[in-house]
């Protein structure tokens, strides 16, 4: 029986008891924030959808200034030539001649641009959950700042040029394509190029799966997808190079946005989020 005690007593000295040091202290508001968790299913799916309505609502309330935007196209222009790369005429032309290619690039610009982005959150979501908030953050700072980019710098797709011979390949070819062109036109704002978030949300989701894919040859779908992603958008005429390039640059916003925020970039966190702190600790067991 004394031994029985003598036991209880050493068990119960080694149970779980309030740490002087933290007892009756919590993380503030602020860093509970900034510490990554495991996301919450129901929250992830309103926060998206939410965030796509608002995006939509705004970018297509952007005022639809014509005379402004084909002006900036026209000097956009001007300086691609300057800098010899305006040959988006050319490709957009070559690709054109070649049916199945330009109907298979259509359907690769209205579809994809959703499907993979939204594939890779899934993704991050259930394998990665300790990176997904913070590498949701840097896509929806990306795309906040794409917003005021449109607003800013209204900007006409190379095939609403005037006086230009770009082909929009999706009135030519009549496939379901672009909420820019054809039928859904009136949906969409006509004059929101500049930045591409086509080359923003796919080179986010190329640096996602090339840094975080363990398997070889999925890290080198990822690195092809955004370059894929650019030679689409220049052949079938809905962007110019340098809107690639503020896409690119709105991209480097959302990560320093996510690295101010969070510490480090979201890829180098923890595959899994910490547990979170008791405030209490173990006593060590006596001789």
């Amino acid at each position: 029986m004394g031994e029985s005690t003598v036991t209880s007593l050493e068990d119960r000295e080694q149970t779980a008891v309030p740490d002087p040091g933290t007892a009756g202290r919590r993380p503030g508001f602020l860093r509970r924030l900034r510490t990554p968790r495991r996301p919450r299913l129901w929250f992830e799916i309103l926060l998206i959808g939410v965030s796509y309505w608002t995006y939509s609502l705004i970018r297509n309330a952007v005022p639809e200034q014509r005379g402004e935007a084909l002006r900036n196209a026209d000097w956009i222009w001007k300086v691609e030539h300057h800098l010899g790369i305006a040959v988006e005429e050319s490709i957009n032309h070559g690709v054109n001649s070649v049916t199945w290619l330009i109907v298979g690039m259509n359907y690769y610009y209205a579809t994809l641009h959703f499907v993979v982005t939204l594939g890779v959150l899934v993704w991050l979501y259930r394998s990665h959950p300790g990176r997904y908030a913070a590498a949701r953050m840097v896509l929806f700072a990306t795309t906040l700042v794409a917003l005021v980019g449109y607003y800013l710098y209204p900007l006409a797709p190379p095939r609403l040029m005037n006086g230009s011979t770009f082909v929009d390949t999706v009135m030519v070819h009549q496939t379901w394509g672009s909420m820019a062109s054809g039928d859904l036109k009136h949906m969409s704002n006509q004059y929101a190029a500049m930045p591409s978030m086509h080359i923003g949300w796919s080179l986010w989701c190329g640096l996602t799966i090339f840094t975080l894919a363990k398997v070889p040859w999925v890290r080198v779908l990822g690195l092809l997808y955004p370059t894929a992603t650019l030679l689409v958008i220049v052949s079938t005429a809905n962007h110019f190079w340098l809107d690639a390039v503020g896409g690119m640059l709105c991209l480097a916003f959302g990560f320093a946005v996510a690295r101010i925020w969070y510490g480090a970039l979201p890829y180098t966190l923890p595959q899994l989020p910490p547990a979170r702190a008791t405030g209490k600790r173990l006593l060590p067991r006596k001789a």
